[in-house]
């Protein structure tokens, strides 16, 4: 206990300075998390003000304040004395060593940078991505949320997104019907063309500018096959698909034009 008591008669500058070093760099760490706070707050105020995007503002906002939280750790550590550079090479054999075990997270962090950045898909869209079709509620750093229409939420991994096809269905602000109705080859054509023209431009939800188009498409084996093709709104797609195949088909009910359906004709041999 005397040698201790000693040592510390002896070593009460060195001590002094340290303990001095050590209160200073426990504020840095302070300091640092409320700027870091302070700033990731700031930024996310301004990026609601211009409506960006909510998954693209958490998604910022979280890797800021690591990296401000991170750069104060190191100032920290660097003023009680502490060789960064050593730090900083051991961290960097380290995060080789976690790269290589965790290469499909680090694929789904950097494929989620990319969303972010180039923004192929908003929350609130509906999109064909990664395999799933759904309404994007998330971007996270390692997946993307998205709610199918019956209501069933699927984490999607952020790399699957950016490897393939992306299929954006609200990004523009008008979509096309794409319909093939099929009538009979005793059907007289004009007569049909008349009556489909008829049924999709006596719905006020289809445009006239796209104007919308009847063609004959296809002489099939038992079938004349018409591309019936109107414009609408975006939200108004879906409604209006399933009113015009409901009001299509009365109305060619109506003008006794048949609608082929397969037919199999079975022939008995009665043997004597």
């Amino acid at each position: 206990m005397d040698n201790i008591v000693q040592w510390i008669n002896d070593n009460q500058d060195m001590l002094i300075g340290f303990s001095i070093k050590f209160v200073i760099a426990i504020a840095i760490l302070i300091i640092g998390k409320m700027v870091a706070n302070t700033v990731t707050g700031v930024m996310t105020k301004n990026m609601r003000k211009r409506e960006v995007d909510g998954a693209v503002i958490s998604f910022v906002g979280a890797i800021l304040k690591t990296v401000i939280f991170i750069a104060a750790i190191m100032m920290a550590l660097s003023h009680v004395g502490v060789e960064t550079t050593s730090f900083i090479a051991i961290l960097g054999a380290a995060g080789l060593a976690i790269g290589l075990a965790l290469q499909g997270s680090l694929s789904n962090i950097a494929s989620g940078v990319l969303l972010i950045m180039f923004r192929p898909i908003r929350a609130g869209e509906y999109v064909d991505a990664g395999g799933v079709s759904g309404t994007v509620e998330q971007i996270n750093i390692f997946q993307t949320i998205m709610k199918t229409p019956d209501r069933k939420v699927v984490f999607v991994p952020n790399s699957e997104i950016i490897g393939g096809p992306i299929v954006n269905y609200n990004r523009e602000e008008l979509r096309r019907i794409d319909l093939v109705i099929g009538v009979s080859y005793s059907a007289n054509l004009q007569q049909t063309k008349k009556a489909l023209m008829d049924v999709i431009t006596s719905d006020e939800r289809v445009l006239k500018d796209p104007e919308p188009v009847v063609t004959v498409t296809n002489l099939g084996d038992s079938s004349v096959d018409f591309n019936v093709r109107p414009w609408t709104k975006n939200e108004d797609y879906w409604p209006t698909r399933w009113d015009l195949l409901e009001r299509i088909k009365d109305r060619l009910d109506e003008e006794g034009i048949g609608i082929p359906f397969p037919q199999m004709d079975v022939h008995l041999k009665k043997e004597d």
